[in-house]
């Protein structure tokens, strides 16, 4: 621990606080603020904000969840009592006609996708999605477009201040947690603005989620599923497929992917206990048969499955609403597997070829390409999505690839993994990747986030969070150590260089040099040395290159013909570092 600790002074040495965020006392060590911010002209909505962030903790929430899983009931049952306390009773939902989304990875893609296709028909929709990438209201969509700050705004002060006047008892809780708080909101936003329909993704699982307060969806969906969220789902498959059916109704209609056996299984034994008819996807290829290639407007060849899963959601909830235009039937085709029947296989219309094609989901296989500098983002966080994500990263670098091409080109990679994730399993996904450095920071914009509060994050303090970022370092170390020699029983020898050494050479075959920082904002100063175009600050902290490997990986970072960036591990990581990319999704 001694040793962790001396790294951990040499990063707060190496990424110096600047003199915008500087603090004293417990919110530098931090780098947060507690108190809500006094009310200011044009300060509306950041009081919003930061009065949102005084609510219950995620953390504490999963906690809870963990504590009363075994009753789901009483959960829903809690849920039921705020939405009362709030003005609305549970047959209120019933009007919104609710697509119901869940799944381990892709759920946020394939709602995406859906909400799109939809709104190509002309309806006027509603999205509800976590977590937040930039600003707390890209949670709530209205025609794809966050609410407004104004907007946002309204309904918060509103839903608070009712809240706060129906307590009763003190005994009670008296305002629901940070989630369920936006749940309630996303409600009373989509019943005002009157939508035509509601996609609503789960927050985590399924059967415990403050939204399976939904009675009557018109059409429920399950992504992919994979290992996440152990401690509160299950550590097997089929106790997560078990939580992520927890969303079917009777008489509903469901469609899912392709799963492995175990979980498909389970999740046809979910629904038939139930009475919901559960369909399984064609794949995408089939859809296309006869007509022309589908385009897709996110990258990457697991976005397939969240596509064709989007495809029979949309058609489903527009032949359940008597629509017209919905794609003409082609031959049935026998299920897969045998397990479950399949879904139609339709001609898709013109509208949801353009929906697919439009659709817009930052922070996922998404590319920005700045000068030299090509930024690859991918929130990628399980197993199952990191393996889609580095075979994007690869196939994307591959296309890139010009024959003859002069000049260098340096790899690097930006990470972090927050929770009870494995930080080792996925950081050895990486591996095939060879990035000449791997950069590891929290998910902290800057040293200081009082002037930001859409993220601000009280559940750690700057210390935790660094000390997990050395943990992320010396799991790479030991990766690229045991990669470069036969000998699985030796141990790697630490490095010399005193307390502000960061750096972890491994030897060949690929040698990857190591930092940590201690905010994205001073990361990506690093990696981008000036040359994005758009990420330009005046000058770079006191001690950024301090230590020799920053200052000479900044001299070959200076004069590389191309630069490619995958940030990746998280996705509050991404959403800071498009924060500082795109200044205007701040706006």
């Amino acid at each position: 621990m001694s040793r962790a600790r001396c790294h951990l002074r040499a990063a707060l040495f190496l990424a110096a606080v600047s003199p915008r965020g500087a603090t004293t006392g417990v919110a530098a060590r931090r780098g947060l603020s507690a108190w809500p911010a006094p009310r200011e002209p044009g300060m509306e909505y950041q009081d919003a904000v930061r009065t949102l962030n005084t609510l219950q903790t995620n953390a504490n929430y999963l906690e809870q969840v963990k504590r009363q899983r075994g009753d789901p009931q009483t959960q829903l049952e809690a849920m039921e009592l705020y939405l009362a306390r709030s003005g609305l009773q549970v047959e209120d939902l019933d009007q919104l006609n609710i697509i119901h989304i869940t799944g381990t990875k892709g759920k946020g893609s394939t709602c995406a996708f859906t909400e799109r296709i939809l709104r190509n028909y002309g309806l006027k929709t509603g999205f509800f999605s976590s977590p937040h990438l930039v600003q707390v209201r890209e949670r709530i969509r209205i025609n794809g477009q966050p609410i407004s700050p104004e907007l946002f705004t309204k309904h918060f002060w509103h839903l608070y201040n009712r809240l706060e006047e129906t307590k009763g008892d003190s005994s009670c809780v008296s305002m629901p947690g940070y989630f369920r708080f936006l749940t309630l909101m996303a409600f009373h936003v989509f019943l005002q603005e009157k939508v035509d329909l509601a996609v609503m993704e789960v927050g985590i699982g399924g059967a415990y989620d403050c939204t399976n307060i939904i009675r009557k969806p018109v059409v429920c969906g399950v992504s992919s599923l994979g290992i996440d969220h152990t401690g509160l789902l299950g550590e097997t498959m089929e106790k997560i497929a078990w939580q992520k059916g927890g969303i079917f109704k009777c008489g509903v209609p469901a469609f899912t992917v392709l799963q492995p056996d175990g979980p498909l299984a389970v999740l046809r034994d979910r629904a038939q206990q139930i009475s919901c008819p559960l369909y399984l996807c064609p794949p995408l290829e089939a859809l296309e048969e006869g007509g022309p290639p589908l385009t897709l407007g996110l990258e990457g060849e697991h976005q397939q499955s969240n596509a064709a899963l989007a495809l029979q959601l949309a058609r489903c909830w527009l032949q359940r609403k008597d629509h017209q235009g919905i794609g003409e039937l082609k031959v049935s085709r026998p299920s897969l597997l045998g397990q479950l029947p399949l879904a139609p296989v339709f001609q898709p219309t013109s509208h949801m070829q353009h929906g697919l094609r439009d659709t817009e989901w930052l922070g996922r296989t998404q590319l920005l390409r700045r000068g030299p500098l090509t930024w690859y983002l991918d929130g990628a966080h399980t197993t199952g999505s990191m393996q889609a994500c580095v075979r994007w990263f690869r196939q994307a670098l591959h296309r890139r690839e010009r024959p003859g091409s002069s000049g260098s080109e340096v790899r690097v990679l930006l990470f972090n993994s927050t929770g009870d994730r494995d930080s080792a399993a996925l950081l050895k996904l990486l591996q095939p990747c060879q990035f000449d450095y791997a950069v590891f920071c929290p998910n902290l914009t800057e040293m200081s986030s009082v002037d930001n509060a859409d993220q601000q994050n009280f559940t750690v303090t700057l210390d935790q969070v660094l000390l997990r970022c050395l943990t992320h370092q010396q799991h790479w170390s030991h990766l690229r150590e045991e990669q470069a020699s036969p000998d699985l029983w030796s141990t790697p020898s630490p490095e010399p260089g005193g307390p502000t050494s960061l750096l972890v050479v491994p030897h060949p075959p690929h040698s990857t040099s190591s930092l940590v920082f201690s905010c994205i904002s001073h990361a990506l100063q690093w990696i981008s040395q000036g040359r994005d175009p758009v990420f330009q600050l005046p000058s770079p902290p006191r001690g950024l290159l301090a230590h020799p490997v920053a200052s000479s990986g900044a001299i070959i970072l200076q004069e590389a013909a191309a630069i490619h960036v995958l940030v990746t591990g998280s996705l509050h990581l991404v959403g800071g570092v498009l924060k500082l990319l795109e200044p205007s999704l701040s706006q």
